[in-house]
């Protein structure tokens, strides 16, 4: 296994911070179609030791999810796979939430010692904070009409059956993140990534070592799961993880500190250990610190601090 991170922002100093706390790989989100920013951002990156591994976040496919695309961003997505594969940049993750990306109706819930984590209570829907994507708390959502749970499939499989060979020329893996919060609907749309047999569907749609599963703790966990069983059920189909926990359900949850939640996240690392897993893990949403007043919910840098610190203990606790 291989620490991953993101940073927000993607400063020296924290680059920094990364590779002196044993930081190995960085994830960076899509900066758009001109590589030369991805060249020179994976330069910055390797100027401090450290590899850019993984894009996430912002990526051209919100047409492709309702079936709107006219083929602009299926050519996009190509373009950037093969980028990635020039670059040496092994792992897409993406996920299929039509209109929304990770979503939140609360930034300041508390946690140890006053710390604030992001938190989601369904009752509370109408008042959503999408994070993580172009037009981040605009309440954009609620623009997108409804679409059923068939549409949604049938535009994946369409997807996958383009784009996963390109990424097996690549040597790119795609990983499919959960619904966050992993609910059957939400805000009038079907959701589809949000229970254990629609991932082993997932990776049927198109058989290859290229189409595997962005295994994101906290919400697996929101799904009510074992965590350390899913993990070895899903086996060989793993081929990126964030690493994180939760307190609550699908309907009413918080995030929590990696060592305060339910999760025995001693026994997820050695199920790790056991299914073989060695492509980056990494810290995801994190608690925001005091003095941190001004930064991102879930990715301020104290909190990661502390998340590095504690995954390469369980790391190295359980290595062979």
């Amino acid at each position: 296994m291989r620490l991953a991170t993101v940073l927000n922002p993607m400063s020296n100093e924290n680059l920094a911070l990364a590779a002196q706390c044993g930081v190995t790989d960085v994830v960076a989100r899509y900066l758009g179609p001109d590589a030369r920013e991805f060249v020179e951002l994976k330069r910055r990156v390797e100027g401090f030791g450290l590899r850019m591994s993984v894009i996430e976040g912002y990526l051209p496919i919100e047409n492709i999810k309702v079936g709107r695309d006219d083929g602009t961003e299926v050519a996009q997505m190509k373009s950037l796979v093969e980028m990635m594969g020039e670059l040496g940049v092994e792992v897409l993750c993406y996920n299929f939430m039509a209109g929304t990306d990770w979503v939140r109706t609360r930034l300041d819930a508390p946690e140890r010692g006053g710390a604030r984590v992001t938190a989601f209570d369904l009752r509370d829907a109408e008042r959503a904070i999408l994070l993580g994507h172009d037009g981040a708390g605009d309440g954009g959502a609620a623009a997108v009409e409804e679409i059923s749970a068939e549409t949604l499939w049938r535009q994946l499989e369409a997807f996958l059956s383009e784009l996963v060979p390109v990424a097996e020329r690549a040597g790119v893996v795609l990983a499919m993140h959960p619904d966050d919060p992993p609910l059957a609907k939400f805000l009038g749309r079907a959701r589809i990534m949000n229970h254990v047999d629609a991932f082993e569907r997932l990776v049927q749609l198109v058989p290859s070592a290229s189409n595997k599963i962005c295994f994101c703790q906290g919400t697996f966990a929101e799904m009510g799961l074992d965590i350390p069983a899913t993990i070895r059920r899903l086996g060989e189909h793993i081929g990126y993880v964030h690493f994180r926990d939760v307190r609550g359900t699908a309907e009413s949850f918080a995030e929590t500190f990696h060592d305060n939640g339910p999760t025995d996240m001693a026994a997820a690392m050695r199920a790790y250990r056991e299914i073989g897993f060695t492509g980056p893990i990494r810290p995801d949403h994190v608690p925001q610190l005091a003095g941190e007043d001004d930064g991102e919910p879930g990715y301020t840098m104290k909190g990661r601090l502390f998340a590095f610190g504690y995954i390469r203990g369980l790391m190295q606790a359980t290595a062979p």
